[in-house]
């Protein structure tokens, strides 16, 4: 797995390349936290659009981000294009807690507060 964290406005663009299973999710979230508190974002954009595999522990670490942003009012956005990446969120039920959108600027424009067309 290969992480890429970028800082636009509030909302923090945390680029991911690979797969996201137990091997890993700990410390895609460990990372995520560090960046949430090094650039202080309120707001996480997850890019999975080159992510070619996700299991629960990557559900389990979104909910994680989810909780934590609650607490400080935050949003949390998916940009994915991988169809079966999509099921696996869709099937979760995390798309009532998030959208999916197939776009940067449409993520980028929720998480901000600016309502999107959700995939």
């Amino acid at each position: 797995m290969y992480l890429r964290f970028k800082q636009k406005n509030k909302t923090i663009l945390i680029m991911v390349s690979g797969e996201i299973d137990h091997h890993n999710s700990k410390e895609l979230r460990r990372q995520t936290e560090s960046a949430m508190s090094e650039m202080g974002g309120r707001n996480l954009v997850f890019d999975f659009t080159n992510v070619s595999f996700m299991d629960s522990s990557g559900i389990g670490m979104l909910i994680g981000r989810y909780k934590q942003l609650q607490s400080i009012q935050g949003r949390i956005a998916i940009i994915c294009t991988e169809e079966k990446i999509v099921e696996i969120i869709r099937l979760s039920g995390l798309t009532k807690l998030f959208p999916v959108f197939d776009s940067l600027e449409d993520a980028l424009s929720y998480a901000e507060g600016r309502e999107r067309n959700a995939v």
